[in-house]
């Protein structure tokens, strides 16, 4: 007695779809005779059917305890725009996300490899949804990081006049970034969807800035347009796996979005930021930087930068690094003789009467002021270490000469 089974209409013609897909595309075994053909993503059947190097669960949670707040766990699996996210993020919001993924490593990496079992998921998820059902994790991202990057994008814009033009028109460029987010967050995973349905929407919402005064609440309200016009209108399967860039590729991508990323960050700070002086008064950056470039402080460490290089030009940069070396009193020699007020050609003879000489003058118990007695505790302290350095100093160097003069004598 057999068991009947019962198959949901939309189940039904999405299995007759995929067979009449099947069929255009041809049979296996045409396919094998016909040679590799194209696949959606560009790679050949031959290509798709290699499986990709596969990827450690256990290195992927080291990747993520060690580095996952800057998205090293997505960059070994290969989820690039997903480290992106998180490298601009901090782990998701200073973490936040990171420690959300503790149990999602296992599937990430099933993705990567491809794995039988995630495939077998992915299949029936496209047989039963016709396109990605909705998620308030994702749509939450989109909105979030489609408000972070216009945030950042107005924050950059300079307040003031530069070379005598005002650069506030550049709000209109606030939208697009929005959008950027949102269309990000959106192609992660198995997740894609087209751009300009988001930039259109986030240009369509963008003008209500002029009735809600507060741009907080304006790009919010930009990026939740944005998004749901991205999760009703373009969203769909990644059908099949994002082909794999090569490492320097995928270096020159992650770098130019890193680079970019980091000059709205740091045109916000030059332009826009301020420090506190020591009056409490504030201070545009750009100012403060430039007074510092124009300080007698930088005017004489660039002449004596110049310096050294002139005399590394003559004298080569082995003698100059070893006059820097020497200059830098890394023993304590210069600074000794400084403190028992002898010369660099004093014999130890010389530098233990100036010892003597001045461990009596300012010896503490000589001092009957409690006031005076702790600084000449600490000065008796100094003439101390002082004649010690030097001391060992001449030990040493005549230790040396005697095994050279050992070294080098002739024997009739």
């Amino acid at each position: 007695m057999g068991t009947k089974q019962t198959v949901s209409p939309k189940s039904s013609k999405t299995a007759s779809s995929l067979k009449s897909q099947d069929s255009r595309s041809g049979s296996p075994s045409k396919l094998k005779a016909n040679g590799s053909q194209p696949t959606a993503n560009g790679r050949s059947s031959k290509e798709a059917n290699i499986l990709p190097p596969q990827k450690s669960v256990v290195v992927a949670y080291l990747c993520w305890l060690f580095g996952g707040i800057f998205g090293l766990h997505h960059l070994y699996l290969h989820r690039d725009r997903h480290a992106f996210i998180w490298w601009c993020t901090l782990g998701g919001y200073m973490g936040i996300g990171w420690m959300g993924e503790l149990f999602l490593i296992p599937e990430y990496v099933r993705d990567a490899n491809e794995d039988p079992r995630f495939v077998k998921e992915f299949v029936a998820k496209l047989q039963a949804y016709q396109k990605p059902p909705y998620s308030s994790k994702r749509f939450v991202g989109q909105v979030m990081i489609g408000h972070l990057f216009g945030q950042v994008c107005s924050m950059a814009i300079p307040q003031i006049l530069i070379a005598g033009h005002d650069l506030s028109f550049l709000h209109w460029t606030i939208p697009l970034f929005v959008s950027l987010g949102v269309w990000l967050v959106g192609n992660v995973g198995r997740e894609q969807g087209v751009w300009w349905h988001c930039l259109l929407a986030a240009y369509l919402a963008y003008p209500a800035r002029y009735l809600i005064y507060d741009e907080t609440y304006s790009l919010l309200l930009t990026g939740l347009i944005s998004a749901l016009t991205f999760d009703g209108v373009s969203k769909q399967w990644r059908r099949t796996p994002p082909r794999r860039g090569s490492p320097g590729a995928r270096t020159f991508k992650l770098t130019t979005a890193v680079i970019i990323y980091a000059a709205f960050w740091g045109s916000f700070l030059y332009f826009n930021g301020t420090i506190s002086d020591e009056d409490g008064g504030e201070v545009p950056i750009h100012e403060a930087i430039h007074n510092f470039l124009a300080s007698a402080w930088w005017t004489d460490l660039k002449q004596a930068l110049q310096d050294t290089y002139n005399y590394a030009q003559h004298h080569g940069w082995y003698e100059t690094w070893k006059e820097v070396f020497e200059s830098m009193d890394v023993d304590g020699e210069r600074n000794s003789y400084k403190v028992l007020g002898v010369s660099a050609t004093a014999s130890q003879s010389d530098i233990t009467a100036a010892y003597r000489r001045l461990s009596k003058e300012h010896h503490p118990d000589k001092v009957k002021d409690e006031a005076v007695r702790a600084q000449a505790h600490q000065r008796f302290i100094e003439i101390q270490q002082a004649y010690s350095v030097l001391s060992k100093i001449k030990s040493n160097r005549r230790r040396k000469n005697k095994q050279f003069q050992q070294d080098d004598a002739i024997v009739l």
